[in-house]
């Protein structure tokens, strides 16, 4: 699928588009994506800062997506934990970024050429409109080369 069309789908999407998400870059090769929550009435807590569950949705499936995307077909790729902390109160609009290179996706193929599973932490900061980091994001990748993708390589 087109970067765009899948950039397009993703703001469209209730969960994203109903929360004040917004999704405004998706590289051509989905190796860069980048992310917005703006600040709306509906996505404030009690003291008036983004609640924490926006916050973490807006960087939910993207480490996922993103390797599935660049590992392809022949590969399990599965969200398997997450945790966030948070650093500051977040207002106004804030942004993270997901960035993978070559040498991280031949440490993944690496990792899962003998076909055991292989689970990669990968982190990234919400950030404020001052750069500021606000919070911190982990998530859990779950990998593993599928039985037929194993077979043809062995």
């Amino acid at each position: 699928m087109k970067a765009s069309v899948f950039r397009l789908g993703l703001n469209l999407w209730p969960p994203f588009l109903f929360t004040g998400i917004h999704v405004t870059e998706v590289s051509a090769d989905y190796r860069h994506v980048r992310v917005e929550l703006r600040m709306r009435p509906w996505n404030r807590n009690y003291v008036g800062t983004h609640f924490g569950g926006s916050l973490f949705a807006m960087t939910d499936p993207f480490w996922m997506l993103t390797v599935m995307q660049n590992l392809g077909r022949d590969y399990y790729v599965w969200d398997r934990a997450g945790e966030i902390e948070f650093l500051k109160p977040g207002r106004g609009t804030v942004a993270a970024e997901f960035r993978l290179d070559e040498a991280l996706l031949d440490q993944l193929r690496a990792a899962t050429a003998s076909g055991e599973k292989y689970l990669h932490w990968f982190s990234n900061d919400i950030v404020d409109a001052k750069g500021e980091v606000i919070a911190r994001v982990r998530k859990q990748v779950y990998l593993r080369l599928k039985p037929e993708a194993r077979q043809r390589a062995g």
